[in-house]
């Protein structure tokens, strides 16, 4: 049995997720690879508190790196876009 607090990684505060956030009320987590949707709606809904309507997951590849003549890549990971329901905000990402 998974933890919910374990499958929420981080958030990914970029431009375009703080335009998510801003205009279409979605919030974009990077989450644990083996979790799934339902996990991830429940996790948000308990640790956050806040209602959620529906989740998206990305899977994203790893990017190549270098460091002279060797070559690694760097591992994949899962990104969830979750969508808010309507009047619900979070105080962390609103700096309250």
């Amino acid at each position: 049995m998974k933890e919910l607090h374990d499958l929420i990684l981080k958030p990914l505060l970029t431009e375009k997720s703080t335009l998510l956030r801003e205009k279409e009320n979605k919030i974009v987590l990077q989450v644990r690879k083996d979790a799934n949707k339902i996990e991830i709606k429940n996790a948000v809904e308990a640790v956050l508190k806040v209602k959620v309507e529906a989740v998206n997951v990305v899977i994203m590849p790893g990017k190549v790196k270098r460091l002279g003549r060797f070559e690694g890549k760097r591992g994949d990971w899962k990104k969830a876009i979750v969508t808010l329901k309507p009047n619900e905000k979070i105080g962390l990402f609103e700096g309250m």
